[in-house]
């Protein structure tokens, strides 16, 4: 018998778009304050009119349903006005990543075929330099803080404020299929061209309401909540910032956005607008925490997810000392992001901080309608002893549907039905994953895995370790060996005993399997860094198997 329920003529569908998230907030609260640096504070009744002036200024410039606007600007209101006015529009949200090298840059403009640019004047030099290598015809907006036309090359439209201020205050968003692509960036890795990402308006909206719950569900740790105030600190064009300023908007919490990321503008925001809420790479949440100037500061009611790469356990310690509430979560660009989140129990809480970090550091538990299965080379899901590692694969409503215009990299990353992470984790009795390494990164010591992961957190514990990465070297007796590259905190001496001894420890201790024995260590004076913040470990293999 066929049960699809039947449509009266007159009843509204409700399509899952970005839209009833704008217009159907869990709370409307028109004067609560959306902040820009320490130059902007305007009400959320005012930021929803600049959507509205923003949709009928794009259209102005020709942008319609099927366009694709792109946006290069440091982390500001104006960005979080993109992230609802274009897509509701019916056109595409491109997020260029300002990091990109200049043929990156170019190549990721032409892929999307942007219609529109709209620019902060500091990124002007950028798209002036690759003005050859991009198609004619596109438009640019530019955003300059003094409401300036900057003189440009470039075919300019106009300067993002003074066309907001022509505007109409009413745009009339259209309703349209909830499977309409919304958003598309570039996932970069380390190697070949960067390979574009995208997810519809029903994706964006069951990520939003997945992790709304996700994170607000918790009785004590890892809230956020009506009455949280929100900064990021993961850039806007990377993953949407992980989908959180849309969860931010659909609470109607406070919102500060830092603009450019500089350690004093991101301390003092912090705790002039008594933030509550934020998420980062470990490289940022290490810079707060070694600053002198926030040694001063109460830290005490500041929760911290951490994603990107892995928390380590000393970072996690060093937060605990000053009452942040870290803990780790996980995702990837492919996945819009978030899979997963490292919360604790009411009685985890109470534990001893060397055990609450070791369960804070983990990739934690799936969130709702995530399936995450963890598998060997043969597909088949590996036992929960927390030991025998295998491949995350997973299956979520939100997850990209491939990679943009490139079909053999697509079937591969779906290969079987599952998406495929290429990391490799271990998983407890209790459901909790622990990430060990990328598959890419795994060393394989007399045929034997050994996560990287674990190393590089055993070393970073050391008081005179600022950071380390760990990379497979290749060993004639063992096939491959760890290798550490160690970068010392400032006036410390360490040696290489010293490092090798510390790993021993953990070995003897049974912390680290025995094959962590063979490390060798290298000392440098910088991690290289990926576009993103996280460890380039093609680069450090460049640099020192060479």
């Amino acid at each position: 018998m066929n049960n699809i329920i039947s449509k009266t003529e007159s009843a509204y569908e409700y399509p899952l778009l970005i839209k009833q998230l704008f217009l159907a907030p869990v709370e409307d609260r028109p004067e609560e304050q959306i902040i820009y640096r320490d130059e902007t504070a305007i009400s959320y009744r005012l930021w929803r009119e600049r959507v509205h002036k923003l949709a009928n200024a794009l259209e102005s410039v020709g942008v319609t349903h099927g366009s694709t606007v792109a946006m290069l600007d440091w982390d500001s209101h104006r960005y979080l006005e993109c992230y609802y006015a274009v897509p509701m529009m019916g056109a595409v949200l491109h997020m260029i990543n300002m990091r990109l090298s200049p043929e990156q840059l170019a190549y990721t403009i032409e892929h999307a075929e942007d219609d529109v640019i709209i620019c902060h004047a500091d990124f002007l030099p950028l798209l002036e330099a690759i003005k050859g290598r991009i198609a004619e015809g596109r438009k640019f907006i530019i955003i300059d803080e003094n409401g300036v036309v900057t003189d440009s090359a470039l075919k300019i439209e106009g300067e993002y404020e003074v066309m907001l201020a022509e505007a109409s205050s009413h745009y009339d968003f259209p309703d349209f299929d909830e499977n309409t692509r919304a958003t598309t960036f570039y996932t970069t890795g380390t190697t070949g061209l960067p390979k574009g990402v995208y997810f519809s308006h029903r994706q964006m909206v069951l990520h939003t309401l997945v992790n709304t719950v996700s994170l607000s569900s918790p009785s004590v740790q890892g809230r956020m909540h009506r009455e949280s105030v929100y900064m990021p600190m993961t850039p806007m064009f990377h993953v949407h910032a992980w989908g959180i300023p849309y969860i931010a908007t659909y609470l109607g919490i406070k919102q500060v956005y830092p603009g450019k990321y500089e350690p004093a503008m991101l301390l003092k925001l912090l705790v002039t607008h008594k933030v509550t809420f934020s998420h980062c790479v470990p490289t940022i949440l290490h810079l707060i925490l070694k600053s002198p100037a926030a040694a001063q500061f109460d830290l005490s009611n500041w929760s911290v997810i951490i994603g990107g790469a892995a928390l380590p356990k000393a970072m996690t310690l060093m937060a605990l000392e000053r009452g942040i509430d870290v803990f780790g979560g996980y995702g990837m660009s492919e996945t819009a992001p978030v899979l997963s989140i490292s919360h604790l129990s009411s009685a985890e809480t109470e534990l001893p901080p060397e055990e609450q970090a070791a369960l804070r550091s983990r990739t934690g538990k799936p969130v709702g309608l995530t399936q995450l299965r963890i598998v060997d080379e043969e597909g088949k899901d590996v036992p929960r002893d927390d030991k025998t590692p295998g491949e995350i694969i997973v299956r979520s409503p939100y997850l990209t549907q491939g990679y943009l215009k490139d079909n053999v990299h697509s079937e591969k990353l779906w290969e079987g039905g599952w998406l495929h992470t290429n990391d490799v984790a271990c998983i407890n009795e209790q459901g909790s994953v622990r990430i060990v390494d990328r598959t890419k990164d795994v060393i394989k010591v007399g045929g034997e895995w050994l996560g990287s992961l674990e190393i590089e957190d055993v070393i970073a514990r050391h008081e005179g370790v600022s950071e380390v990465a760990v990379i497979a070297f290749p060993d004639d007796q063992w096939g491959e060996v760890p290798m550490a590259i160690v970068v010392t905190a400032e006036g410390a001496e360490v040696s290489e005993s010293e490092v090798k001894q510390t790993v021993k420890a953990s070995v003897d201790s049974g912390v680290l399997p025995r094959e962590a024995i063979t490390l060798k260590v290298r000392f440098a004076d910088a991690i290289s860094k990926t576009s993103v913040g996280k460890t380039n470990k093609v680069a450090l293999r460049e640099q020192f198997l060479s």
